[in-house]
């Protein structure tokens, strides 16, 4: 055949030249199509695609799963960031010097000494103050104070040098406290108020994180 081979018609053209054939023994022929100039369609495509870019960016698909994975699994202020873990209720009952906490399993979990009444001026009176607040009681102000003296001992620069959680609630990282002030890293009442906010929020009570920390080592 050499280098140029012979043209052989495909078969949508032969479909096409029979098709004209037939319809010009008839009389008729194919209606044509009006053409278009190069480029005519392009700023409808462009159009599509910006659209199409647009509603990815506003619909994330895994919006439904996220949300539910933070309200059940996910842990803020965990090692790591996030963690598989159970929030069980608790509820307190009172016994001689203090309290008993109690799981949802109705197994008594801890027993908590009464803190008293702090010193006026103090974190943790500023700290008891938020609470009654919120209608906790002296049973959570006591499981409040047990809580903070294990992570910081109520020091405002007391910093974990494995984690790097800050403060007298021990945020992690320190710099969410900023939510509640500049000052977050010195003053123990900007670090009281994130922290009251964050249990609450978490756990809902001092009982409730103090349990979990006994569980997990962490809230």
């Amino acid at each position: 055949m050499g280098r140029h081979e012979a043209y052989r018609p495909s078969i949508s053209e032969r479909a096409t030249v029979n098709m004209d054939g037939w319809l010009q023994s008839r009389g008729m022929r194919r209606p044509g199509l009006p053409r278009l100039r190069r480029g005519a369609l392009l700023p409808y495509f462009a159009f599509l695609f910006v659209a199409g870019l647009m509603y990815v960016t506003a619909v994330d698909p895994y919006a439904g799963n996220l949300a539910v994975a933070y309200a059940d699994d996910f842990a803020p202020n965990a090692p790591g960031g996030q963690s598989v873990d159970i929030i069980t209720p608790t509820t307190v009952s009172f016994a001689r010097g203090g309290f008993d906490i109690v799981a949802g399993n109705k197994v008594v979990k801890l027993f908590v000494t009464d803190a008293g009444v702090p010193d006026a001026g103090t974190a943790q009176a500023f700290a008891k103050s938020l609470g009654g607040q919120l209608g906790w009681g002296q049973d959570q102000y006591s499981c409040l104070v047990k809580l903070w003296n294990r992570e910081s001992h109520w020091n405002a620069l007391a910093q974990n040098t494995s984690s790097g959680a800050y403060g007298i609630p021990q945020a992690l990282p320190g710099s969410r406290m900023a939510s509640e002030g500049a000052d977050w890293m010195s003053n123990p009442q900007t670090q009281i108020r994130w922290g009251v906010k964050y249990i609450q929020g978490r756990y809902h009570t001092p009982c409730t994180a103090l349990l979990h920390s006994n569980d997990y080592g962490w809230y």
